[in-house]
């Protein structure tokens, strides 16, 4: 999703229970990676290409809080936080989650607020990917006067035609803002589930 909407949505699930200075630091990890360096060669940021690598990293930078917390340290847990929730936050608009979901209300899918994040069976469903990135035709996407071209040219499993970044995406964006919220939420109770009292409280400085 777009770099504003990603802090919209972080901020909408976890500002009841973090201090200012640690959103602030959690926000711009997730912010960075869309910075250049975070596009280039890292799909597993971004649910590009793989679905496995991106779960993959998740549970990599869930360890790194973790492993942070059990020393004295703060600051590199909320880093790994913010990295971690960027992707979950993109596994929505990168993947065909959203549509599966969708699909399964034959034609008439309820309200966006209804949708479950971490439906079992779309998660292991052999129908579940992500958007692959086809060069050079997904980078002239990104350019406004040559994207209705490239998306004439791109194939239905492209980043281009499958994103759902944001609202200009269709009625299926609100679907995938809504789960990303929602797995926000659910991120951070996994991490209420395994750190001590002591622990969680040094996390949310509060």
């Amino acid at each position: 999703m777009l770099v504003p909407i990603h802090e919209e949505m972080t901020r909408e699930a976890l500002s009841p229970h973090f201090s200012e200075r640690a959103l602030e630091i959690i926000i711009a990890a997730n912010r960075k990676q869309d910075s250049w360096g975070g596009l280039i060669g890292h799909d597993e940021f971004h649910y590009d290409k793989d679905v496995e690598k991106g779960d993959r990293y998740i549970i990599e930078q869930r360890g790194y809080v973790l492993a942070t917390l059990m020393t004295q340290g703060v600051l590199s847990a909320w880093i790994a936080f913010g990295r971690l929730l960027h992707t979950a936050q993109d596994f929505y608009s990168h993947t065909n989650y959203v549509s599966l979901w969708i699909d399964q209300h034959n034609g008439a899918p309820p309200s966006p607020l209804e949708i479950d994040p971490v439906q079992k069976d779309i998660l292991r469903s052999p129908s579940l990917h992500s958007g692959k990135i086809y060069l050079p035709m997904d980078a002239l996407y990104f350019v406004p006067l040559l994207r209705e071209f490239s998306l004439k040219l791109l194939p239905d499993d492209s980043h281009g035609k499958m994103n759902l970044d944001s609202p200009q995406q269709g009625a299926n964006f609100a679907y995938a803002r809504t789960a990303a919220v929602k797995r926000t939420r659910y991120e951070f109770d996994i991490l209420r589930k395994l750190l001590t009292p002591e622990m969680f409280a040094r996390f949310v400085d509060k």
